[in-house]
């Protein structure tokens, strides 16, 4: 696979969270709240995937979707590693840069 090019985009957004957060008043939450507000962001994806696949989905809830979701998701994902002084670019570099290293079972048929 071709890694990704020395591009600052991953750092650019999380710069971004952080100044959109602050703006927004929502600076103050602390890394739990942040967590929890991603876990339910990751369940209106996961409704948003059901109805964009057919499948059954409570007609009475609002969904959004998937485009919308996938970016909520960033922005908490960014808005907790900011709070925890991580460098989600360079986090994910690291990380692949360790998988690169593994060897991975072929996908079953």
């Amino acid at each position: 696979m071709v890694p990704l090019s020395e591009a600052q985009a991953l750092n650019a957004v999380q710069r971004y969270v952080a100044e959109m957060e602050e703006e927004r008043g929502f600076s103050h939450r602390t890394v739990l709240q942040q967590c929890l507000l991603l876990g339910e962001e990751v369940g209106e994806l996961f409704k948003a995937i059901r109805k964009q696949q057919n499948l059954t989905v409570d007609p009475n809830s609002t969904i959004g979707n998937v485009e919308d979701e996938l970016a909520d998701v960033l922005i908490y994902l960014c808005a907790i590693a900011n709070r925890l002084d991580i460098d989600l670019e360079d986090a994910f570099r690291k990380k692949e840069a360790r998988n690169e290293e593994r060897v991975w079972a072929a996908p079953q048929p």
